[in-house]
């Protein structure tokens, strides 16, 4: 069983910065995929940005492009995703996403999901 547990997120005003944190556990975790996914309410739930665990990343999401950026941590299978320019349209739960093999942005390639974190960004 994997374990992630999300921190960081909160009520910012448009124009400003948040940082997300997300820690993966387990028993029998060797070095895993993670990433992010959000959440709107009223909409469905989509890709923001993954990394290997190698260091290597997927495109982001277009909505993100330029303006956030996904980073390993420095313990082992710690991820963070550092938000900046955020807009009112970024407000949503924001959900670290883990896998032990395989990487995309589907929701279904990750099996493991953190328990979110809202981002609230006012006008």
């Amino acid at each position: 069983q994997v374990q992630l547990v999300e921190s960081g997120g909160g009520l910012v005003q448009a124009g400003g910065s948040l940082r997300l944190s997300c820690a993966a556990s387990g028993r029998t975790l060797g070095s895993v995929n993670m990433g992010w996914f959000r959440q709107a309410p009223g909409k469905d739930r989509e890709f923001v940005a993954a990394m290997h665990w190698t260091g290597s990343k997927l495109p982001y999401a277009d909505s993100v492009k330029g303006r956030f950026t996904i980073s390993r941590g420095n313990a082992k299978n710690t991820v963070n995703l550092q938000m900046n320019s955020l807009k009112p349209e970024d407000t949503a739960v924001y959900y670290c996403v883990a896998a032990t093999t395989g990487i995309g942005t589907s929701i279904t390639m990750y099996p493991y999901w953190g328990q979110g974190t809202q981002v609230t960004v006012s006008s």
